[in-house]
């Protein structure tokens, strides 16, 4: 007799998220780069003799990476517990091991560098710290290999999703949570203050060789790109729990599955939610489906077995070293998150909003309802910085290049 095999329960799936609860604080970050030619600027393929394919072939066999890889595709490289892979357009994606301090972040970042850079330099090709590729636009640029990206390409709806997926590059940051309140506190608040940042980092207003009248052309690519499943993932609920956020999930169109290696097509044809209850031609849901659902719903925050923070340009090493020292004096600090709530507390998700979509355009310009981005940003860098000298933090000085950047009413995209 075969027995049925039950079904995914609201409570499996909340455990994926429960599982995250942890004593540690750590920050985690992802760090993509744009390969361009050294001369032309123009974008560097993933395929050829001087394609980032065989760049990162040379450098794995130099430094010891195992390769990752998709249907006998080289689609990035990993090393114990840091990975190097590969975004739509070639965009080199770097991740690093989550770690206490900046500083040691910055020491793995620069060690990987020491020999990524050298052997890019050796095939004239530079790793450029921009949002955007500033030549090359996408329909000149080639999707890599991976067989995902193709699914993606083809479902993804809204007019600037090739922006986003071929042209664009961020940065990550992955901030730890104790339970379950500790994780909702911190989500929403990163929400709330995810447009002053965006406008802090704004650094892609170059696009096809001119300037596109935009401080940030990538933020603008995500307001247009598939709205199912970018944005926030929530209107900023105080009650919100982990069970309201699979329920957002639940209700997400699915794009594709994958069985013994072979992905099956859904496009968004079923939610995840009939997924379970239905089935999909013969195939029932199953966890590493919720997995990959999960990590193919795009907002400006992620719910993770950490919090992801995703509404980064793309920016030099230093201003980077400086955001995630802006969110480790902020989030790991009670006190500063209270403030920062405080400050927060009469900005509605209406205005959250308003603001999401103007801060492309005017960056630390932006002002809604009398409300400026640019006195907000300073205030939450102030809050941040005493955090951190309240502590002995030894990362403080981490914080000052892009907040002395941003007391000037600048961005690293206004910087020649």
């Amino acid at each position: 007799m075969t027995l049925c095999k039950e079904k995914l329960s609201i409570s499996d799936l909340v455990e994926v998220f429960r599982s995250g609860c942890k004593t540690e604080e750590l920050i985690g970050l992802e760090y993509e780069r744009l390969p361009i030619n050294k001369y032309t600027k123009e974008s560097v393929s993933y395929y050829g003799d001087f394609g980032v394919c065989n760049i990162l072939k040379k450098f794995a066999k130099i430094d010891n990476w195992d390769y990752i890889e998709d249907n006998n595709q080289i689609i990035g490289l990993k090393k114990i517990h840091d990975t190097i892979t590969l975004e739509p357009g070639s965009q080199v994606e770097l991740s690093i091991e989550p770690q206490k301090t900046v500083k040691d972040l910055k020491n793995k970042v620069d060690l990987i560098n020491a020999s990524l850079i050298n052997i890019f330099d050796k095939y004239d090709v530079s790793l450029l710290n921009y949002g955007i590729y500033p030549k090359t636009t996408y329909k000149n640029i080639e999707l890599i290999p991976k067989q995902r990206y193709k699914y993606m390409a083809n479902y993804l709806w809204g007019i600037l999703s090739d922006v986003m997926m071929r042209e664009t590059a961020g940065i990550q940051v992955g901030i730890d949570f104790k339970n379950e309140e500790d994780a909702i506190r911190k989500f929403n608040l990163a929400n709330k203050i995810s447009p002053f940042i965006t406008a802090i980092c704004a650094n892609s207003k170059i696009r096809g060789g001119v300037s596109t009248g935009y401080k940030s052309f990538r933020a603008l690519a995500w307001l247009y790109t598939d709205n199912d499943r970018c944005g926030f993932a929530t209107k900023l609920k105080q009650d919100m729990s982990f069970e309201d956020y699979v329920k957002i999930l639940l209700d997400i169109p699915l794009i594709f599955i994958i069985r013994n290696g072979s992905y099956i097509f859904v496009d968004g044809k079923i939610n995840f939610n009939q997924f379970i209850q239905n089935g999909y031609e013969g195939f029932d849901a199953e966890m590493e489906d919720f997995m990959l659902h999960a990590n193919l719903f795009f907002p400006e925050i992620r719910l993770r077995n950490f919090i992801e923070i995703r509404n980064h340009d793309c920016m030099k090493e230093e201003y980077m070293y400086s955001l995630l020292t802006l969110y480790k004096g902020l989030f790991y600090n009670s006190d500063a998150l209270s403030q920062v709530e405080e400050l927060m507390k009469n900005i509605t998700y209406n205005d959250i909003l308003e603001f999401r979509y103007n801060v492309p355009r005017f960056g630390l310009k932006t002002s809604v309802k009398g409300i400026n981005i640019s006195d907000i940003s300073k205030e939450i860098f102030k809050i941040s910085q005493i955090s951190l000298k309240s502590k002995n933090d030894t990362d403080e000085d981490f914080i000052y290049p892009l907040m002395n950047l941003n007391k000037k009413d600048l961005t690293p995209g206004d910087l020649p």
